[in-house]
């Protein structure tokens, strides 16, 4: 059977781990799967910004543990065998990312000892590291895997994924590859279903569907700073937390909570197509391509095209990558082009000095 390469992505709203296993020659996603963590996990990671030193290492093998557990269960689940393997690449799980503190800093955990132990193969980690000690910001590392899949199209496309923070890149003939985050993703939008509905997020856009959005609040908002602040640039996944929705989406201010979350799903479209229409060349503007959790939001889509309505919008699966697998995959690309010493970066996308080779290997 042909080697394949796992990817690990659990994302900033850590409601759980994308196992992901792909071929690269051809590149080919074989299958994947998501695992929720318990709502007690969930709740430990969101709250481990602010763990003291002890507990935090404890989490950091924590995380490496529930790590090994899950890949056992999807090798169980797609009947392989840890032999099958040539690389594991894992992202790990941010607890905090700030690229303009006096000293760049962000930090992913995740022990990654424990699945070298287990699988008896290559785990390469901490990929950001290295980018920022180029200067870089970090983030975003998604440009290098969109090149990498579609590069070599004539005409220019801008891949977005929506996840807890909204981030895209623009690739394609004639296009210098770049990327940068853009805003919020799900992040406003599942803290106030969480709130208002107390369910996890808005399934579908359903409750946003139901309310008018406050435009002029959203358009207040677009003149905050960052939106104007030229790429490369990212965001930590607490920019837009609980004391964002407390100080812009108070819901004393809106006549009901469905115009709250129709309001904060605008604001979500909003930062996107104000995005592109900001950085992208208009030569670049023919294509949006969608992925992550986000795309599943109907109501969020439709506030898209009625923004950007020169664009073709579609989702990753249309091209042959499911949404859910892509950030995944892209780790599983990212850990066995360092374990071949080759290039996996994009240097231009974060503003590091030059393209390296991203993570740290672990055998």
């Amino acid at each position: 059977m042909t080697k394949l390469a796992l990817g690990l992505m659990s994302g900033t709203s850590a409601d759980g781990l994308t196992v992901c296993a792909v071929s690269l020659r051809p590149f080919k996603i074989h299958c994947f799967k998501n695992y929720p963590y318990t709502s007690s996990f969930q709740k430990k990671l969101l709250e481990a910004y602010n763990l003291k030193a002890p507990q935090l290492s404890a989490l950091h093998y924590e995380i490496g543990q529930v790590y090994t557990q899950i890949v056992q269960r999807f090798l169980k689940d797609f009947h392989l065998k840890s032999n099958n393997l040539s690389v594991i690449g894992s992202h790990g799980q941010t607890i905090y990312h700030g690229p303009k503190d006096k000293i760049p800093n962000t930090l992913q955990i995740g022990e990654p000892s424990f699945m070298a132990a287990t699988f008896h193969c290559p785990v390469v980690s901490d990929f950001r590291a290295m980018d920022m000690a180029l200067g870089g910001e970090g983030a975003p590392l998604m440009p290098f895997f969109d090149e990498y899949i579609w590069g070599r199209e004539k005409t220019p496309v801008i891949l977005l994924n929506i996840g807890g923070i909204s981030n895209f890149s623009v690739v394609g003939k004639g296009i210098k590859t770049f990327g940068f985050d853009v805003g919020p993703g799900n992040t406003l939008i599942d803290l106030i279903c969480q709130e208002q509905f107390h369910q996890p997020f808005d399934k579908n856009g359903a409750a946003a569907a139901k309310g008018t959005p406050d435009k002029k609040r959203v358009a207040a908002l677009l003149k905050q700073p960052y939106f104007r602040q030229k790429p490369p640039k990212s965001l930590d996944k607490n920019t837009y937390g609980v004391s964002y929705v407390k100080r812009y989406f108070p819901s004393e201010k809106f006549r009901n909570k469905y115009d709250l979350i129709a309001t904060a799903t605008w604001f979500t479209a909003s930062c996107i197509a104000d995005a592109i229409v900001r950085f992208v060349p208009k030569k670049a503007q023919h294509k949006l391509v969608i992925s992550g959790g986000g795309c599943y939001n109907k109501t969020l889509l439709k506030d898209l095209r009625q923004l950007l309505p020169h664009l073709v919008i579609t989702t990753s699966q249309a091209e042959g990558i499911d949404p859910q697998a892509k950030e995944s995959a892209a780790f599983a690309l990212f850990g066995s082009l360092a374990l071949q010493q080759k290039t996996n970066h994009c240097a231009y996308a974060t503003g590091a000095r030059k393209n390296a080779i991203l993570g740290k290997v672990c055998r």
